[in-house]
């Protein structure tokens, strides 16, 4: 292989009015390696990819690709020379057929008709070659995101692919999909292609980085070999802080049970018991597809319950709806923001102003809404979270997924809750977020609440949780606590399949 980097910057800038998003940054990529940015929202890493990708153009500094001073004057154009960019939202028509948006703009034609049965085994032919088993006849929108972001890759592989960028590619997927994601970023590597990789998770960093480089503010701290740094030096180097900040420590007082889970039963799931007791944080970890996240929902009513009984501080809720389970003083964060959290098409401000606490509010005055009292309400719940000023009147779908993050856990404390579930709470948000986060997480226990953190990130479940639930197979197949709160505990545990009673 060459010595000539695939990809480089030279003193890379862009400047937007008031703002310095990338302050001349030097990057490169050799070819045959995976070359991870790391940094917080915010820090730059899109606005750079944006640039190599064609989608933006720089303010100064220089693009090179093969050793060549290049100028992209579009995303279409970055592709013909080899560059092609698979972004957290897909560039996909969902009521197209896959071989559809393989092809778009691409169409084998015969005569002047475009030739589908051409471009179906077209599609075919490209799938066996990656290793893809999705039908090129599907209609998109029926896919799973793992297969969707599949086809999006294999889109480009119609030109001469030298340099593939991924951000946050495993954000939506299961363990098996990020394995299988792997192995093919592992064939690309061996054919010499380079991959640029987007990611906030560290765990996956020593399987496929060669290099790193980190980038905060909008300036690159630096590029360092994976095999020479470790999470708590990327840490440093990300927020400028040790990671022994991050995680707070959270005392424990704690109280009466809260919530008590007897027998409950759904789909996939052995039946089920344990209690959350006011002043705890109870860690749920499992890998995806465990039944960790499953419970909860039937908890929640949202998945239909076989049996069991759950009660609140005494009280059955079991056959109650899920407003009421909510009313009652149980608060669920979805893992799922997008879709199941917020309304990205409406203001921050009305995103924490719909909860059962503001419709208590005395909001009618003379036949009118109570404006001031809500607008009072939302602001202190704003600074509350540490969402800043500036961004409380925009859309949520303008935010940074870290404060997006912010506004589903504000809508939270806009009545009074005595269990909180947060199911992954820290999916794709980077250190920083998470840290303020977590600060919300020690608040509420301490306050004595009952808080339930279901999570696939290893490190952050055990340095928050007081006790350790362990899912797999779809039961409970350990309780852990003190001392027996380890990694290679939990690890032995994920695949256990003789079930524990909590």
């Amino acid at each position: 292989m060459t010595n000539i980097p695939l990809v480089q910057t030279i003193g890379l800038s862009k400047q937007y009015p008031g703002v310095l998003a990338l302050d001349e940054i030097d990057f490169d990529l050799m070819p045959g390696e995976v070359h991870v940015l790391f940094g917080e929202n915010g820090a730059g890493k899109s606005t750079l990819i944006s640039m190599l990708a064609g989608a933006n153009v720089p303010s100064s500094g220089a693009i090179l690709r093969d050793g060549q001073k290049s100028h992209f004057e579009s995303v279409a154009d970055a592709q013909k020379r080899g560059i092609y960019t698979v972004f957290q939202e897909f560039s996909l028509i969902p009521t197209l057929s896959v071989a559809q948006n393989i092809f778009l703009g691409w169409e084998p034609r015969k005569g002047p008709f475009i030739d589908h049965r051409a471009m179906r085994q077209r599609a075919a032919q490209m799938f066996e070659e990656l290793e893809f088993d999705i039908d090129p006849s599907a209609i998109t929108a029926t896919l799973s995101r793992a297969q969707q972001q599949m086809v999006e890759i294999t889109k480009a592989f119609h030109g001469d692919l030298s340099v593939l960028i991924l951000d946050e590619p495993t954000a939506s997927l299961t363990d098996r999909e990020v394995d299988h994601l792997f192995r093919f970023i592992k064939d690309l590597k061996a054919r010499g292609i380079g991959i640029i990789y987007i990611s906030h998770r560290m765990q996956e960093f020593a399987r496929i980085a060669d290099r790193i480089t980190v980038l905060r503010d909008g300036a690159k701290i630096g590029t360092v070999a994976m095999a020479d740094t470790n999470d708590g030096a990327l840490v440093e180097m990300m927020t400028g802080r040790a990671i022994s900040e991050i995680y707070p420590r959270i005392a424990q007082n704690t109280g009466d049970v809260f919530l008590k889970v007897d027998q409950v039963l759904t789909t996939g799931l052995h039946p089920c018991s344990f209690e959350v007791n006011a002043g705890e944080v109870l860690g749920i970890a499992g890998l995806v597809g465990s039944g960790k996240s499953r419970i909860f929902r039937t908890i929640m009513g949202l998945n239909p319950r076989l049996g069991g009984q759950v009660e609140l501080a005494g009280c059955d809720i079991t056959k109650s709806s899920t407003r009421a389970i909510i009313e009652a003083g149980v608060y669920y964060l979805s893992p799922d923001r997008k879709h199941e959290g917020l309304d990205l098409a409406k203001p921050c401000n009305d995103n924490l102003a719909v909860n059962p606490m503001m419709a208590r509010l005395d909001e009618k005055l003379r036949g009118f809404v109570n404006w001031i009292a809500i607008r009072q309400k939302t602001g202190a719940i704003a600074d509350k979270v540490e969402l800043s000023e500036g961004y409380r009147s925009k859309l949520v779908s303008q935010l940074s997924g870290g404060n997006q993050q912010k506004v589903l856990f504000g809508k939270a404390f806009g009545q009074d809750i005595d269990v909180y579930i947060f199911d992954e709470p820290t999916v794709g948000v980077d250190m920083g977020t998470r840290a303020a986060l977590y600060r919300l997480i020690r608040d509420l226990a301490e306050a004595g609440k009952a808080v339930v953190l279901i999570s696939s990130d290893l490190p952050e479940v055990l340095n928050l949780s007081h006790r350790l639930l362990v899912f797999a197979h779809g039961k409970i197949t350990a309780a852990l606590s003190g001392d027996s709160m380890t990694e290679d505990q939990v690890l032995k545990h994920f695949f256990d399949e003789t079930g524990a009673t909590a």
